[in-house]
């Protein structure tokens, strides 16, 4: 008994010594993402891409709020028919705005999770260039409860990703 006991603490002592030369470090992508010079001029691309079509979301809106205000206002003084047509216009604006406004997110979403997609991919090849240069063994990204300052890299490939080509 005292021979596998000591057994396994050589073990233990054997298999300590080998892991001890493992590199290992961690990578804050929440933190990459928010600080990535490519992130901001994803946003700058998708604001001048959907801007306009936001103004004209807006413009509906805004049309058919008129609409109901001049419904409310006038609806002593117009007719039944006058009424019933303008409660079908207001309908009809109602629901072309809300078709404009689903096509509008889907649109959007799409654009935007391409374009994570893409900062994504080179923040990526940022951490596996820093990896291979800085021979790590292991570098970890989420799901980790708690990292040293000595292992984080986050800050290496934050300034790897501002110097990496558009």
């Amino acid at each position: 008994m005292k021979t596998k006991i000591a057994l396994f603490l050589g073990l233990l002592l054997i298999a300590n010594v080998s892991y001890a030369d493992l590199k290992i470090g961690f990578v804050n992508i929440p933190a990459v993402l928010e600080k990535a010079p490519q992130a901001e001029k994803a946003k700058k691309r998708l604001e001048e891409k959907f801007s306009p079509r936001d103004k004209q979301l807006v413009s509906q809106q805004k049309e058919i709020q008129t609409l109901e205000e001049k419904m409310t206002r006038d609806s002593a003084v117009i007719s039944d028919t006058e009424r019933s047509n303008l409660e079908r216009d207001i309908l009809n604006k109602k629901r072309d705005a809300k078709r404009s406004q689903q096509e509008f997110s889907e649109d959007f979403n799409a654009s935007r999770n391409e374009e994570l997609g893409k900062l994504q991919r080179r923040i990526i090849e940022a951490i596996r260039e820093i990896a291979k240069d800085q021979k790590f063994d292991l570098l970890l990204t989420d799901g980790v409860i708690y990292a040293s300052d000595q292992i984080d890299v986050t800050t290496q490939v934050q300034q790897k990703l501002s110097k990496m080509p558009e």
